[in-house]
């Protein structure tokens, strides 16, 4: 069974928001309106790096055609996508731009026949503290746009993989191709009081 559908069955059987470890390369996204950064973790999910930067292409969308096609090359098991929230809680545009951005790239996933699952999970301050840590490094500014990007998605992929090996919810959901069995679960449940599924 391939590590994209076999994930995608014990995700589903845990609930909306929790989350087994298996062993596979996950992947984070920070979703921008210029830049998508990306980030990959080794098979046993221990560190998160940066992999790439993608210049955002809202005409044709060829950054989630190259996205999907990291997703196959490096045998991405789950990818997490950066939802920021405000710090209360509420939606912004850029959230709104984050989901919809996750659900299509379930949509074209799902149209190739490919069921890795993507997940929208809470990024709140993870921008900021990629902007930190790149001025604390001494980043050039030259370099400083690229990576921003890069080291947020580590940040919320590492965040994720953390969480998962604690065993704890995910601030998060599921994101399902619309019109599937289980695009109704597409709720955000911040912890388990709020879940009437758990």
């Amino acid at each position: 069974m391939p590590p994209s559908r076999q994930s995608a069955q014990q995700s589903q059987s845990l609930g909306p928001n929790l989350v087994s470890f298996t062993r596979g390369r996950r992947m984070g996204v920070d979703v921008g309106n210029a830049r998508v950064g990306l980030a990959l973790c080794d098979p046993d999910g221990i560190l998160a790096t940066p992999l790439k930067t993608l210049r955002r292409d809202l005409k044709k969308d060829s950054d989630r055609r190259v996205l999907r096609k990291l997703i196959e090359v490096h045998e991405v098991t789950e990818v997490f996508v950066g939802l920021p929230r405000t710090m209360k809680g509420g939606e912004s545009p850029s959230t709104v731009m984050a989901r919809d951005y996750a659900e299509q790239l379930a949509v074209e996933l799902a149209a190739e026949d490919r069921l890795t699952p993507i997940w929208l999970i809470d990024e709140r301050l993870t921008t900021v503290s990629a902007h930190r840590a790149l001025h604390e490094a001494g980043v050039s500014s030259r370099d400083f746009k690229t990576m921003v990007d890069q080291v947020a998605a580590v940040n919320i992929l590492q965040s994720a993989l953390d969480t998962i090996k604690a065993g704890q919810q995910l601030a998060g959901y599921r994101v399902y191709p619309k019109g599937s069995l289980n695009s109704q679960d597409s709720t955000v449940y911040n912890d388990e009081t709020e879940n009437p599924n758990v």
